[in-house]
């Protein structure tokens, strides 16, 4: 027993690097690919809904069940192989039989999905596709195939693995909904070869369409942009007219950020989904080192012309609208400087009222203060001069002579105290 205490998560971080074998096809084979996605939250949707959905075609089978809460499964049902896998915004579903049929593309192998299980599917199709399987020690009458089974515009065809197989398809949605995919395997080539190509053809077409959905929002944004940067430029257009209020342009930008900040908030998931499905679908083709074949275009090229610029139409588009947001950003901050300057300007100059108010009352107030000396002084030299009465007869002095003599004492009396109350205050 080992003394080292594990990871609580360490076996199970471990066991998921093999969690999902890939599928061990003897060619001849045909096989019909189904993946699921609901039309929206795709990646917060009921997971138990699609595992209790794959318990039900088992049970059409007899099938034994997989463990509760498994992300994948891979079991016989009946004459095929059923491989389950379950994804961030998607489940798929791989059913594998031996031989081809006559017909080349036969729906029959998708067949084994009845008509009610597919029609309580818990989302939507997003793609389903027929694989034919061929075994060719040859290239002789490939080309012959590949130009009846193909649409010859969109044909993507290439030798692969060090020309162990050629795979082709056109990426095109045939009459039943499906895409058709043909691989033509040599007799060294192995079972467990095999099932790795077919599988890493499903996961291009599967990523590929995953992808395309960033594309399907881009389209429905670029109205909403279009209206979004037409009034953002209308706004910092009026931040040079003096006529506008600032406060009133302010507020509409920030409104503007707002609405710029809840569509990245709204589609941060999908532009990074896309980004990473995107790089998905480049792996799965590079790991193909695929060859040209009869000098036809490769999947490579197929995606280059076809793909890449749809993917590069998502990112300048989320770089736009970052582009946006930080131009919302830089509007506001210089609009929020000029109301803060102008309303410095407007502080200043109510300060400086504030201050010859000030002025206007030390004057008014020292004015008051004259008069109230006048007036004390006033009724304070006539009781002064009630007081002094009786010495103007026994000193034989005027009354006028008296109020003379009083009169200055008593107004430097009173400018002092008045003076000194008035200090007392300060």
């Amino acid at each position: 027993m080992s003394p080292i205490t594990d990871h609580p998560l360490r076996y199970d971080l471990t066991n998921e690097l093999h969690a999902r074998p890939f599928p061990t096809v003897e060619s001849p084979a045909r096989a019909a690919y189904l993946a699921v996605k609901p039309a929206e939250n795709a990646a917060g949707r009921d997971r138990e809904a699609d595992f209790t959905h794959l318990l039900k075609l088992l049970d059409r089978f007899g099938a034994q069940h997989p463990q509760p809460g498994a992300t994948h499964y891979f079991g016989q049902i009946g004459r095929h192989h059923l491989k389950w896998e379950s994804h961030t915004e998607f489940v798929t579903y791989t059913v594998i039989g031996p031989g081809v049929a006559e017909r080349p593309f036969d729906a029959e192998t998708f067949g084994v999905f009845p008509q009610d299980w597919l029609a309580e599917l818990p989302g939507t199709r997003i793609t389903s596709a027929l694989i034919r399987v061929e075994r060719s020690v040859g290239d002789d009458g490939i080309a012959e195939k590949l130009a009846a089974w193909f649409a010859p515009e969109s044909l993507a065809v290439s030798r692969v693995l060090d020309d162990q197989f050629i795979i082709a398809t056109d990426f095109r949605i045939d009459g039943g909904g499906h895409m058709h995919m043909a691989m033509f395997a040599r007799p060294d080539a192995g079972a467990t070869r095999t099932g790795r190509v077919l599988q890493r053809l499903c996961e291009i077409e599967t990523y590929k369409s995953m992808s395309m959905l960033g594309l399907a929002r881009v389209r429905k944004l670029s109205p909403l942009m279009a209206g979004v940067d037409k009034s953002l430029s209308q706004v910092v257009s009026d931040m040079c007219q003096e006529t506008k209020d600032p406060a009133d342009t302010l507020q509409l930008l920030l409104s503007l950020s707002a609405e710029l900040e809840n569509i990245v908030a709204q589609n941060y998931f999908r532009f990074g989904a896309t980004q990473a499905y995107e790089t998905i679908v480049h792996q799965r083709v590079e790991v193909l080192r695929e060859e040209r074949f009869e000098g036809r275009q490769t999947i490579a090229e197929f995606m280059m012309r076809r793909f890449d610029p749809a993917m590069r139409t998502v990112k300048s588009t989320e770089a736009r609208l970052h582009a946006m947001a930080e131009r919302a950003t830089r509007a506001a901050e210089l609009l929020r400087t000029r109301v803060d300057v102008e309303r410095s300007a407007q502080n200043q100059e109510l300060l400086a009222s504030m201050d010859r108010r000030a002025d206007t009352q030390l004057r008014l107030q020292r004015t008051v203060e004259g008069l109230s000396v006048v007036a004390i002084s006033y009724y304070a030299v006539s009781l002064a001069l009630y007081v002094l009465g009786p010495l103007e007869a026994s000193l034989g002095i005027s009354k006028a002579i008296l109020a003379a003599v009083t009169t200055p004492v008593v107004v430097g009396l009173v400018w002092w105290m008045v003076r000194r109350i008035r200090e007392k205050l300060d």
